[in-house]
């Protein structure tokens, strides 16, 4: 199985950071359901193009969290999660992605109400192709 997950070589968050958001975003989307089979670490580390030690710590952490499971022999799972958990995954996903995104904005000297014009045309923009 490959995963859709995008790395960014540019971004200022670890590698390892960028793995772990994308797979909770996936199991919290529905994407990748509870007792999905996962990659092995080696196997997702030759995927990515990217350190076995990498995919490991982010697989830990993963399993820590409890979005995870690993089965001595059998593999690394998706892990059955509850639906408040889902719904606190989609809420933190969504502030981090605008917070990037505002963060990004400032950056570049834009003012609070050229940000705000920009967030109300995409947001228009969705809207249109409901």
């Amino acid at each position: 199985m490959e995963l859709p997950i995008r790395l960014s070589k540019d971004s200022r968050e670890p590698i390892y950071h960028q793995i772990e958001n994308q797979l909770k975003a996936l199991i919290a989307g529905g994407h990748l359901p509870a007792d999905t089979p996962l990659p092995s670490v080696r196997a997702l580390s030759k995927d990515l193009e990217i350190s076995v030690i990498t995919i490991r710590r982010a697989y830990q952490n993963l399993e820590y969290q409890g979005f995870i499971r690993t089965t001595q022999g059998k593999g690394t799972f998706v892990a059955e999660i509850g639906d408040s958990l889902k719904q606190q995954m989609k809420i933190s996903s969504v502030y981090e992605t605008i917070e990037k995104a505002v963060e990004t904005a400032i950056n570049y000297d834009y003012t609070v109400a050229q940000i705000e014009e920009i967030f109300h045309e995409v947001l228009m923009r969705h809207k249109k192709g409901d």
